[in-house]
């Protein structure tokens, strides 16, 4: 791997290529650097440089992962489709557009996933959750609004939990996924996403509601 040399020219170097020669490494070695000081004299930068971007290498690992999810949100809702589309599509476009990123670096997020078990949170999503939450939270208040999203006393209130849980399934089921283009991922996020609207639409779970308090009154008379 060539050297990051810097010079009395040069300038300082940046967050975004000391994360790229991070991956670049763990790929090449097929595990984390020994240390930041092995690691940095490895790229030809000294620590202070490392510092003035990253206080360690698990910062560098949620620096990634919130990349991925902030530049997915800032291409598909600066789109004038995106911003036209109800809540279902919106959730829809965002996983479709995620999937896409991921892609790209592929080899990285199957070394970090590796061995990770639901329901346990790898440390580096915490970044990406907290964006996460922000989004899914936004979207469902908008279809709230408009009525795709039904209001239920208590129960709303989880519903980007369960977007959170939901998210967490895709993520593992496209990291098993070995269909061409990963086709198959497509395939689930879009028949999950269909169900999970059947559950927290008007429709349903509405009706097996009323029908649950129907039957709880007239049990007690």
């Amino acid at each position: 791997m060539e050297k990051v040399k810097k010079t009395k020219t040069q300038k300082a170097i940046s967050a975004d290529k000391i994360a790229e020669a991070y991956r670049e490494q763990i790929l090449t070695s097929g595990k984390v650097p020994a240390s930041v000081f092995t690691f940095c004299k490895s790229i030809g930068i000294t620590e202070s440089d490392f510092y003035q971007h990253f206080a360690s290498f698990e910062a560098i690992e949620k620096s990634i992962w919130t990349n991925l999810i902030e530049s997915t949100r800032k291409r598909i809702e600066t789109d004038a489709d995106y911003q036209a589309f109800g809540a279902r599509e919106k959730i829809l476009t965002f996983y479709f557009s995620l999937i896409e990123a991921l892609k790209t670096d592929r080899s990285f997020i199957l070394y970090q996933l590796k061995g990770w078990k639901q329901p346990l949170m790898p440390v580096f999503l915490k970044g990406f959750k907290t964006s996460f939450d922000e989004w899914i939270n936004s979207v469902l208040n908008a279809g709230k609004v408009s009525g795709e999203v039904a209001n239920r006393p208590l129960l709303d209130k989880r519903y980007d939990v369960l977007f959170w849980m939901h998210f967490m399934f895709i993520l593992q089921f496209w990291t098993h996924d070995d269909s061409a283009n990963f086709e198959k991922t497509d395939a689930a996020i879009e028949k999950s996403v269909n169900l999970a609207f059947d559950l927290i639409g008007k429709g349903v779970l509405d009706n097996a509601l009323d029908f649950g308090k129907f039957l709880y009154r007239n049990a007690r008379n």
